[in-house]
């Protein structure tokens, strides 16, 4: 079996039991995944042959492994001599992959392994902790791994930052052995999900309710990525966000791209400094991208144009490269997607009154926005252009007063939304992260305060149905979710990505 014949889905197990790694191997296999790790070092045995069961009734192709400094190996005796003995099993009956680690790949060893072997692979292994290694000193990792002569070389680097994995995608692209690299923890997610742009010829991913930082889950490698897909003309787009875990912005964007015959992959982007991450990611290759939470105002000041709504409002949520000239420009396309959100469910309503009219019926309407930030501040230029009075509360009430004071609206604190009620027939509209995943028991006012709005709004699309709309409902208001406003900037947004295309794809239509 060779490691270049396709791109392979691999999955680490980590179990205490050999019975426990064989159920694990079954449910792999049933997800499609291509390869799996089977971590010795996580399992309790006594006796080396007690191993043999396990590798001869393995159901998918594997790589052996045996970590020494695994925290189930640090407090135990002579480990170096045991893992020996482990890959010195694997090797005699034909394991696909014996992964040794640099630290314990001597010459002797190495020449050892290669002369025992009759079908294994043998990987050379390091993992990098405790900083993120430049470039050249990655570089120089590499050249050492590749001089042990082994089949394949593996690195796995711990990452702060998003911006740390380029080094990794540099060394896939320029490495002349068949390389396996990772960057682990939460910001390393898209060396997987990009590294087969960049020549990755496996991926690793997580099995079923199970999550690991930085591993996509392989049900989304399959079905959502499509990472087979990915060559190196694929263009990057994706959502810049922190958090980012409750983005759909993949199950609509990548589904969409395929249905056009568009080659990009949309990933989830998790960016703590939005200018580093683009002074970092400033080739062509990397083509557009969603702006999301905190993102949104200053992501002004990276672009190089900024389209006059956008600057009006005084954020961004579209950044799209120019690919003559590698210039970003920025677009605002939540105003839109929120204000006719509202728009068409006040006009469903009159439509069924028997009340018809040109107007928008948020014309002379009083909105109530809650949160101040970039999406608060689309909505409220948006409800300002169609003749809304627009009133502004925020837990930062001078952040409220610069907005209320920019669209000539009207600001007060936070404390007192539950005791605004100057009319009824009001539209409320949530702009703010209250009540999002994880924290769904959570909501931006009373239940008994709703009685005064004819619509509510809620931004937060995860879950669908907040605690806000569903006790707005209760109280019989028109309520428009965050998912409406969602499709209609993604499609927006889909449309600044692909030079108009997409306009007919179901799910960006409905």
């Amino acid at each position: 079996m060779g490691i270049k014949s396709k791109l392979l889905v691999c999955a680490t197990l980590e179990c205490e039991t050999k019975e426990e790694m064989l159920s694990s191997m079954e449910k792999a296999k049933e997800e499609g995944v291509d390869l799996v790790e089977l971590c010795i070092d996580s399992i309790s045995f006594s006796q080396i042959s007690e191993l043999q069961h396990l590798f001869h009734h393995r159901p998918l192709p594997a790589i052996v492994s045996f970590r020494l400094n695994s925290p189930k190996t640090s407090c135990k005796g002579d480990m170096k001599k045991t893992c020996l003995e482990v890959l010195r099993l694997a090797i005699e009956l034909d394991v696909e992959f014996v992964e040794i680690e640099l630290e314990v790949a001597s010459n002797v060893i190495i020449t050892e392994f290669m002369n025992k072997r009759s079908n294994s692979k043998i990987i050379v292994s390091s993992y990098v902790n405790g900083g993120t290694p430049s470039k050249e000193k990655l570089g120089n990792l590499i050249a050492c791994l590749q001089s042990t002569g082994a089949d394949v070389i593996k690195v796995v680097v711990d990452v702060a930052y998003i911006t740390d994995v380029e080094p990794i995608f540099h060394i896939l692209t320029h490495c002349q052995v068949p390389l396996i690299a990772r960057a682990a923890g939460d910001r390393g997610l898209i060396s997987q999900l990009l590294g087969p742009k960049f020549g990755a010829c496996l991926v690793w991913g997580s099995l079923g309710s199970k999550s690991t930082p930085g591993l996509p889950p392989v049900a989304s490698i399959k079905q959502v990525y499509k990472l087979e897909n990915v060559n190196p003309h694929t263009k990057v787009f994706g959502v810049i966000s922190n958090p980012v875990g409750h983005s759909k912005g993949p199950l609509l964007h990548n589904p969409a791209f395929r249905h056009t015959g568009y080659n990009g992959i949309y990933v989830p982007l998790l960016v703590d400094n939005i200018k580093e991450f683009f002074r970092v990611y400033s080739c062509n290759d990397f083509a557009g991208f969603s702006v999301g939470i905190p993102h949104k105002e200053l992501a002004v000041g990276c672009c190089d144009e900024v389209h006059p709504l956008a600057k009006s409002i005084g954020a961004v949520n579209t950044i799209v490269r120019k690919p003559t000239n590698g210039k970003l420009v920025g677009y605002n396309t939540d105003c839109e997607a929120c204000i006719t959100a509202i728009e068409d469910a006040l006009r469903e309503k009159r439509v069924a009154n028997g009340e018809a009219s040109n107007a928008s019926p948020i014309a002379g309407k009083l909105l109530v926005l809650v949160g101040a930030g970039g999406a608060g501040r689309a909505i409220a230029f948006g409800a300002k252009s169609r003749g809304a009075r627009v009133v502004i509360f925020n837990r930062n009430f001078e952040r409220a007063k610069a907005l209320a004071q920019a669209v000539s609206g009207e600001a007060f604190p936070y404390e007192c939304l539950d005791k605004f009620c100057p009319e009824n027939g009001m539209i409320l509209a949530n702009a703010s992260a209250i009540g999002m995943q994880p924290n769904t028991d959570q909501t931006p006012i009373s239940k008994e305060a709703l009685g005064s709005y004819e619509l509510v709004f809620d931004a937060v699309y995860t879950p669908r149905d907040t605690r806000l709309l569903l006790e707005a409902a209760e109280v019989g208001a028109i309520v428009v979710s965050g998912v409406e406003m969602f499709i209609r900037q993604a499609l927006g947004q889909f449309k600044l990505f692909t030079s108009g295309l997409g306009s007919n794809h179901p799910l960006l239509s409905t």
